[in-house]
């Protein structure tokens, strides 16, 4: 009986793919298996050319830094990461993480994460929103790497626009956007941050910078795209 009604839903609310917005197969998930196969791949940690770790040269220090996918306007990733932040498609965000954690655990360089810890979301923003886009996609990656996730650690106390047409300097005025309410637990540790999409990178950086108040504190970053 179980069996006969989930194939009723199934025909009358199927699952639809958020890449193409054709139906999903019954052993797949989030994704079509055509759309995982056309969606355009970053995974620096596979290679020596490391766009993501190049942008915060001279800014922050960083350790490794990794996107999995490339953001393209109109494109399969575009069209994931707006499910997840505005069609409340939270699967989308552990799906990723699983994805890319299964890569980062077979990398010597992530081995030596401590914790993950994700970019937060203002309490009003994850309010109407319901959740933060970014925390499945942590959880699966600390659950991936055998550590834990840490959601007491960093907070966001401001509201802003996006930083991508800001100034430089602006940027570092923005600093306090982010604030470290628990520095003791993180001292001595290799720190995973992650976030949803990269682009200027000033709010990793950010977030980094607020991190590094933390005694003998290493960073890394991991985030599902990377626009470039």
């Amino acid at each position: 009986m179980i069996h006969i009604l989930k194939a009723l839903l199934d025909l009358l609310f199927p699952k639809i793919c958020n890449g193409c917005g054709g139906v999903l197969a019954a052993q797949e998930q989030v994704i079509c298996t055509t759309c995982r196969h056309q969606v355009p791949l970053a995974r620096f940690h596979t290679t020596r050319a490391n766009t993501l770790q190049k942008i915060f040269y001279g800014r922050t220090a960083i350790q490794e830094a990794t996107a999995l996918l490339v953001f393209q306007k109109k494109g399969i990733t575009q069209s994931l990461l707006h499910n997840l932040k505005y069609k409340k498609q939270e699967d989308i965000s552990p799906f990723l993480g699983h994805w890319l954690g299964a890569e980062l655990s077979e990398i010597a360089a992530y081995k030596s994460i401590d914790a993950v810890i994700g970019v937060p979301l203002h309490k009003d923003k994850q309010k109407v929103r319901g959740y933060n886009q970014v925390t499945g996609f942590g959880k699966a990656i600390a659950q991936a790497l055998g550590v834990v996730y840490l959601e007491d650690v960093l907070v966001k106390i401001s509201k802003t626009d996006s930083q991508v047409f800001k100034t430089r300097g602006k940027r570092i005025q923005d600093n306090q956007e982010f604030t470290l309410i628990n520095k003791v637990k993180i001292a001595n540790k290799h720190i995973l941050l992650v976030d949803d999409i990269v682009t200027t990178g000033a709010t990793l950086e950010n977030c980094a910078t607020q991190l590094q108040q933390a005694e003998n504190i290493k960073i890394s970053i991991a985030t599902m795209a990377i626009s470039l």
